[in-house]
């Protein structure tokens, strides 16, 4: 009887060990994976609409070698953008991840500082050049570039061809840019031709004194006022659309110029985007072609304003570490790769990466390759209220009283250095210091 029991006893014990060692699954940890398994973890996104699809497609990329991390993307109407995400953020909504100009979200104090992050995961920063160091406040980081915003002149070939009229140059100042504006302005009333359009934006006009090296929140605006003068002085000459008719009519830079109906259209590289998509739609019929922007005398050519548009992290997320994996690969040469494929300017990049956004040449604009070799001024410095205070409330509400003819351009310009001075340096000004110009 013993030796019977002592027999089972073993059949049953050897049973054990050869299971235990063939398909059984390994027991879940505590955090619900199982051992050796990555915890599943879901992610919310703020990014700017016109980022979303991209930014989906690069995602799904990331997922196949992080299938454990989900990443919801949200978006609401340009517009509303900045305003909605700092609501969501102030109301303490668990958003993990957010897209969009740093700037913005500086004097929330809701950014995650990243250099423990780059330092810890060892990420390659040399890629973003200048805008890496360019963008640090205080001296620390806060968000990493997936693209940027740089200023081009595009141009209707189409328009010009009809006018005879030779195509801009690529080393064209301002005062050129003002005469060709002119010589391409024919017609009246729905019939007019428009030699240029420049969007409401003060960025549009004050873009010619920081080529020159100045910057919007020094002391002595003195350089700023040419800069206007030419604005005021082209809706006198009618080849731009007044700034009041914009306004009355909700005009815009991109339905402006896809009507076919205005010869040059300052704004920046993500209009290239814009018109491709127009021309996969076939919205627009005629040729087109870009330049580098105008400037200033005494600057060299293809100098260009540069804004940088980051991702950064929520300090209040519950999912840091995952937050900068996911940060670090959208943000990064895989992400940048995608982005320069559609057309957009990425903070990072390589060889590679140009080779994606020049592509095999069979798209317009022929000449994108002056994006690439443009010399990069910050269009305002990165610190915090610098664009809601002084880009779009003092400039903007200043520019507004010059150009409709309540103002001088002297007043003007003296009216808003007071008012940087009031309303964002007593502030800011001594508690936050930008990086490297």
């Amino acid at each position: 009887m013993k030796k019977t029991l002592s027999l089972a006893l073993s059949v049953i014990l050897t049973g054990g060990v050869l299971a235990g060692c063939g398909g059984k699954k390994a027991e879940p940890t505590p955090g619900g994976a199982a051992e050796g398994e990555q915890k599943p973890v879901t992610l919310r996104m703020s990014v700017l609409p016109d980022d979303l699809e991209t930014m989906k497609a690069s995602y799904e990329e990331f997922k196949k070698e992080n299938p454990n991390i989900t990443v919801n993307f949200e978006t609401v109407p340009v517009k509303q953008y900045y305003e909605k995400v700092r609501m969501q953020l102030s109301s303490g909504e668990e958003i993990d991840l957010i897209g969009g100009t740093m700037d913005v979200f500086l004097d929330t104090n809701i950014l995650e500082e990243l250099d423990d992050y780059i330092k810890k995961n060892n990420t390659d920063v040399s890629g973003y050049g200048p805008l890496y160091d360019g963008s640090k406040v205080n001296g620390k980081t806060y968000g990493l570039p997936y693209r940027k915003s740089n200023w081009m002149l595009y141009y209707n070939k189409t328009l010009f061809d009809q006018a005879g009229v030779p195509y801009p140059k690529a080393d064209m100042n301002w005062n050129e840019f003002r005469e060709l504006a002119k010589k391409m302005t024919k017609g009246e009333g729905a019939n007019k031709t428009y030699g240029a359009y420049v969007q409401q934006w003060p960025q549009t006009w004050y873009m010619q004194s920081v080529q020159a090296g100045a910057s919007i929140i020094d002391k002595d605006l003195t350089p700023f006022k040419q800069a206007l003068q030419l604005r005021v002085d082209m809706e006198k000459d009618g080849s731009i659309m007044p700034w009041a008719e914009q306004i009355t009519t909700s005009a815009h830079y991109n339905a402006a110029f896809q009507k076919g109906n205005v010869a040059m259209n300052l704004i920046g590289d993500w209009h290239v985007a814009q018109l491709r998509q127009a021309e996969d739609e076939k919205k627009i019929n005629f040729d087109w072609d870009v330049v580098p922007v105008p400037h200033p005398e005494g600057s060299p050519a293809n100098t260009s304003l540069a804004t940088p548009v980051s991702i950064m992290i929520n300090k209040k997320s519950k999912h840091k570490e995952e937050a900068y994996k996911v940060l670090a690969y959208l943000a990064g040469p895989q992400g940048a790769k995608q982005f320069a494929s559609k057309g957009f300017l990425t903070g990072y990049t390589n060889d590679d990466i140009k080779k994606a956004y020049i592509g095999d040449g069979s798209r317009k604009p022929k000449n994108l390759h002056y994006f690439l070799e443009q010399k990069e001024y910050p269009e305002y410095p990165f610190l915090p209220g610098v664009k809601n205070i002084i880009v779009n409330t003092v400039f903007t509400q200043e520019t507004q009283l010059a150009l409709t003819g309540e103002q001088t351009v002297d007043k003007t310009i003296q009216k808003i250095a007071e008012r940087v001075q009031k309303e964002w340096a007593d502030k800011y000004g001594k508690d936050f210091t930008a990086g490297k110009k």
